[in-house]
C-alpha cells in the first residue's frame, strides 16, 4: 500500500522546466548518454541526438511528467551498457528511419503506467495485481520493469523489421508480451520475467 502510494505520488509530479532539480536530472541524463560531449545548454539542438523532438526536451514531457526522466536516468545508471546499445542503435539490422530514443522512452513510461493501472486506487488487471505484489518486495520494481520493457521494445522492433511509422504497433506488441509475462504464476520478482535476460545481452 505504502509503496504503491509512493509510486503514484511520483507519477503525479509534472516535469517543471523552472525546477532546479528537474534541470539537473536532465543534465545528468546528457552526461550519462554522452560523457565525452559537453552540453551547450538546457535548450540546444544537441538534444535531438538523443531522440528528443526539439531543442527543448521539457516540452516532450507533457504526457508523462518527471517519472519518464527518472526512468531514463535509472536505465542509464544501472544498465549503462544496454542503455548505450539502444541509444546508439548498435545491435541488429537497423531501419533507415529509426525510432527516436528519448521519445520512445517517454512512450514506454506512459504505456507502463496505463498497463499496470497505476492511476486508479488499486490495479484490477492480473499484470497490475502481480506487479503490485512484486512492488511490495522491491521498491525499484517499476524502474527495473521500465528497463526490461525498453529492451523488449527494441527486440520487437528488430524482429518486426519495423520503421518509424510502425512504432505504435511495436509498442502494442511489447505491451502484449509484457502482460503475458507478468501474468505467469512463477514471477515473484522482475528478474523472474523471461525478458529480463535482455538486459544482460
Amino acid at each position: 500500500e505504502e509503496r504503491l502510494q509512493k509510486l503514484q505520488d511520483r507519477i503525479a509530479v509534472p516535469f517543471d522546466e523552472a525546477c532546479h532539480e528537474h534541470q539537473e536530472a536532465l543534465k545528468a541524463l546528457w552526461v550519462a548518454a554522452f560523457p565525452d560531449i559537453a552540453l551547450e545548454g538546457c535548450i540546444s539542438e544537441q538534444w535531438k541526438e538523443m531522440g528528443w523532438q526539439g531543442p527543448n526536451p521539457s516540452t516532450d514531457f507533457r504526457g508523462c511528467g518527471f517519472t519518464a526522466l527518472e526512468n531514463l536516468l535509472f536505465f542509464a545508471r544501472n544498465y549503462s551498457e544496454q542503455f548505450q546499445k539502444l541509444l546508439l542503435k548498435s545491435g541488429g539490422e537497423r531501419a533507415t528511419w529509426e525510432y527516436p530514443f528519448a521519445a520512445a522512452g517517454i512512450n514506454i513510461s506512459f504505456m507502463l503506467i496505463k498497463m499496470l493501472d497505476l492511476l486508479s486506487d488499486r490495479p484490477k488487471s492480473i499484470p497490475g495485481i502481480n506487479f503490485l505484489r512484486i512492488l511490495t518486495e522491491d521498491e525499484e520494481a517499476f524502474d527495473v520493469l521500465y528497463c526490461v520493457s525498453f529492451a523488449m521494445m527494441d527486440a520487437q522492433w528488430l524482429a518486426m523489421r519495423a520503421s518509424y511509422m510502425e512504432f505504435n504497433e511495436v509498442l502494442q506488441a511489447t505491451r502484449i508480451q509484457l502482460e503475458r509475462e507478468l501474468s505467469l504464476e512463477d514471477v515473484h520478482r522482475i528478474r523472474d520475467l523471461p525478458a529480463h535476460n535482455l538486459l544482460s545481452l
